[in-house]
């Protein structure tokens, strides 16, 4: 069977997720983004109720560790913090700049066996994600304010001094220098962001940051550029100049996330798994050689013992898939070869067939599920013949039941692993919505941070 030439179908880009994200890539750069995201208010309230636990244990090792010898002390300290508690933890949006990140900590001190004080520890850090020169998105703080202050006391002697020696103790360089690391997203997890995930086991995806994100009462808009990789080698794939649009996410969105997929995606991802062979289709039918020689004469003097008649089929054109408002469509343009099985593949006649197909989109976890729900249009036409001239009703009457059993069914097989969705280490994707607009396909949802025994961890 000869290689069939292949050809990029026009695609729609997605060129922001908001009027934010469209201003992210100027209209005439090659790197445009097809997918993106919003994280809400809501989102970073989440992500800060996770992450205070965390936070408390690292400040618990931080300021209860023995306190390094001080040599311009003429007696070291006899100050000991002996619990830490936070108290506050909250993370808030300060749109054009970045994030707000809050802590109280309340401070239990001893100082002899009969003497304690409460003080409070409080950090206002200003926080922004931005692109280092490798690409890489980095969480950095432009600002940190530490104060401390007296609660309460059974000391009888001058705060003051007493709080000098604590002010001394606690190094609030440091938690100023590394105050990013409290929360439950460092700089590894936000690089897990662009790691390659696979979708078959010789194609991969990796979503590429285009720009640092951008901040707006919405919440934090991030634009992402998809990439395909076929057997470890980078395809290019077509892009259209058609600018996308689709309006802001609601002001009052409940879901912690908001992710957008353009029609451009999906059609880029069907062109990488085209480029990867997965829509060449064997397919068994259930007619014989002896069975078709009473529809097509001419095969009797082609075959003189009766063989299983098979389709090999083979992408023509590249797969296309269209969204429109509230459903998706999946175009495929096949050339099948139909033969016999002996000892090898003997042809003898090949038809166009292109398949228009429902797809269902689903999230579990952090993966896409794709599948095609049911076929609903197919059209036969005869390409060459070794056996004659071949009606097209005739091809229908002879293969249509399995083309239209079978087709599904092959594509199903190819996308049951699901699609990886942008997403960062540790973090998984609850209370789903999926819908299906003309152009772009929106995924409102929640995150749930799993444990490390594999369960998931739901607050708020």
């Amino acid at each position: 069977m000869g290689r069939l030439a292949r050809r990029g179908a026009g695609m729609a880009m997605l060129g922001t997720l908001s009027i934010l994200l469209s201003l992210l890539v100027p209209a005439h750069t090659i790197r445009s983004p097809d997918c993106g995201g919003i994280l809400t208010p809501s989102g970073l309230k989440y992500l800060a109720e996770v992450s205070k636990p965390h936070a408390e244990s690292v400040l618990r090792q931080d300021l209860m560790a023995p306190p390094a010898p001080d040599p311009s002390l003429a007696s070291p300290s006899r100050n000991q913090i002996n619990s830490v508690k936070v108290d506050e933890f909250s993370l808030t949006l300060v749109p054009d700049t970045g994030m707000r990140l809050s802590i109280d900590v309340d401070l239990g001190i001893t100082s002899t066996p009969s003497t304690t004080k409460e003080m409070q520890l409080s950090i206002l850090a200003d926080l922004h994600v931005e692109m280092n020169p490798e690409g890489n998105l980095e969480l950095v703080t432009s600002a940190c304010k530490p104060t401390l202050e007296e609660l309460q006391s059974t000391e009888e002697m001058d705060s003051t001094s007493s709080g000098s020696d604590v002010d001394k103790q606690i190094n609030v360089e440091k938690i100023c220098l590394e105050v990013s690391k409290l929360l439950l997203f460092p700089n590894e997890r936000l690089m897990s962001l662009a790691a390659p995930f696979p979708i078959t086991p010789t194609c991969q995806v990796r979503y590429v940051p285009l720009a640092a994100p951008m901040y707006s009462e919405q919440g934090i808009v991030i634009s992402l550029q998809t990439t395909f990789q076929v057997s470890g080698t980078a395809i290019p794939l077509p892009v259209s100049p058609v600018p996308f649009s689709m309006p802001e996410p609601a002001r009052s969105s409940p879901s912690h996330l908001t992710l957008a997929f353009s029609e451009h995606f999906y059609n880029s991802l069907f062109f990488a798994l085209e480029m990867a062979g997965a829509f060449n289709m064997t397919i068994l039918s259930p007619l014989t050689t002896t069975t078709l020689v009473e529809k097509i004469t001419q095969m009797g003097s082609l075959f003189q013992e009766d063989l299983p008649v098979v389709l090999q089929a083979a992408t023509r054109s590249s797969p296309h898939v269209v969204l429109e408002e509230g459903r998706a469509i999946l175009r495929l343009f096949l050339t099948a070869q139909i033969g016999a099985v002996s000892s090898v593949f003997q042809s003898f006649l090949s038809m166009n067939v292109d398949v228009s197909a429902r797809l269902h989109l689903g999230v579990t976890d952090t993966r896409m599920i794709i599948s095609a729900a049911a076929i609903e249009d197919i059209k036969l036409s005869l390409a060459a013949s070794d056996v004659g001239p071949v009606l097209a009703a005739l091809l229908e009457e002879l293969f249509l039941p399995t083309i239209r059993e079978e087709v599904p069914a092959q594509i199903n097989v190819v996308l049951r692993g699901g699609v990886f969705l942008p997403h960062i280490a540790s973090f998984t994707y609850t209370d789903v919505n999926v819908t299906v607009h003309k152009d772009y396909v929106l995924i409102p949802c929640n995150l749930q941070l799993e444990e490390r025994t594999g369960k998931a961890t739901t607050l708020g």
